[in-house]
């Protein structure tokens, strides 16, 4: 059996995080990575401790050769991957870039939905099970580790995808994700695929692990992996951020940290290590040149800020209030309370103290109105304007028209 089958029969309830940030993610528009982006990024994911990571797309390009082959060199610990047609010269070309380390998989993608079949491929099925069967033996020859792909699985014909599947696992593939190529599934659809799917396969090929991959065309791709894993995949293919074709992959932090936290309810777990996950999401950002928007799950600057009254002074009161995660499990450094139009008369009194101007009583009354009335004006209220604010509301400060508040910023 693979590192990955091994780990999987020894832990049935582990769930393996296979990366495809440097493939899937980066031959998305706006994405591109050169040779050595992919080793920056590779170096933290396998500080993060991904199971696998798709390096990229060997036969794509010289350059993606390359970047494969930099990858491999220059970074240890996890399993990788390149990605392939179900043609000799690309299984040929990820061997080649995949050849400097043991722990190498291939993964093997060919359409089987019938549109796929008809306008893309112009195969018929017998034809495209026969690609399946001859490419997967045919990687075989260089490759222990072999993950098949139906691309477009969830809209392929449920029989014909289950042959197709039996006909990859029969020729020796171990691994068997199951993508929803264009983000078509919802939770409970995918969830009835893979059962059927697990039951039918695994009846022979007890050891083959299956995989989801899923696209967020319709803002599903998180919750169609989660179900998934809870009809019984063991594998989990995104991205970090999301990023990837159209409107992104599985964001690889929301999966993780759903399993993590959800735990009551799923019973599984991830061998990631979460408290890299702002790392990894920042360094993407830079790489790629792409803010992470401030409401982003889990890595978003919001995700654990607080303006609201209401929500600060029961943060103040116990954290647990407002956060179902730590901020410092994830990788920041701790929650902070955002001072706007929504912030309540505590969070003013409890910024002040920690900036060394303490304020009470009439003095606080008056800071607090000053406060919401340049709040109203510029919104957020960094730590300037509010030291400008506390000094120009003491009882013995000028008038205030004589009063500059001091610049934002």
């Amino acid at each position: 059996m693979t590192k990955v089958q091994t780990a999987v029969a020894a832990d049935p309830n582990k769930v393996v995080v296979f990366d495809t940030t440097l493939r899937d993610g980066e031959q998305a528009p706006g994405f591109s990575m050169n040779p050595d982006d992919k080793v920056r990024m590779a170096h933290v994911l396998a500080a993060m401790n991904v199971d696998v990571i798709e390096a990229g797309f060997a036969a794509a390009s010289p350059g993606d050769e390359e970047g494969v082959r930099r990858v491999v060199g220059e970074v240890e610990g996890p399993v990788f991957c390149s990605l392939a047609r179900s043609s000799e010269a690309d299984i040929d070309a990820a061997y080649r870039a995949l050849r400097g380390t043991e722990e190498r998989r291939l993964h093997i993608f060919l359409g089987t939905s019938p549109i796929h079949r008809s306008a893309k491929l112009k195969m018929s099925k017998a034809e495209v099970l026969a690609a399946a069967e001859r490419s997967v033996a045919y990687a075989r020859t260089r490759f222990e580790d072999v993950e098949f792909s139906p691309e477009d699985a969830i809209r392929t014909e449920p029989e014909f995808l289950a042959e197709v599947c039996e006909a990859a696992a029969a020729a020796g593939a171990t691994t068997l994700n199951i993508p929803d190529t264009v983000g078509y599934s919802t939770p409970g659809e995918i969830a009835e695929i893979y059962r059927r799917l697990i039951a039918t396969v695994r009846v022979r090929h007890p050891n083959v692990v299956f995989s989801a991959h899923c696209h967020n065309d319709l803002g599903m791709a998180v919750a169609n992996s989660l179900a998934a894993v809870e009809a019984g995949a063991r594998q989990v293919e995104g991205a970090i951020n999301g990023i990837g074709e159209r409107a992104g992959n599985a964001s690889i932090e929301e999966m993780v940290m759903a399993i993590r936290t959800r735990s009551d309810r799923y019973g599984l777990h991830t061998g990631v290590d979460a408290t890299h996950l702002v790392r990894a999401s920042r360094l993407l950002s830079e790489i790629t040149h792409t803010p992470v928007v401030r409401n982003k799950a889990i890595v978003g600057l919001n995700a654990f800020a607080h303006e609201a009254g209401i929500h600060q002074h029961g943060m103040m009161a116990d954290p647990s209030t407002y956060e179902i995660m730590r901020p410092q499990d994830v990788g920041f450094e701790g929650t902070w309370f955002v001072l706007g139009k929504h912030s309540g008369r505590h969070a003013v009194a409890k910024r002040a103290e920690a900036l060394g101007q303490p304020v009470a009583g009439a003095h606080l009354a008056a800071a607090f109105a000053g406060f919401k009335a340049r709040a109203d004006e510029i919104g957020e209220i960094n730590d300037h304007e509010l030291l400008a604010i506390i000094e120009a509301s003491r009882p013995d400060a000028a008038p205030r028209q004589e009063y500059a508040y001091a610049a934002a910023g």
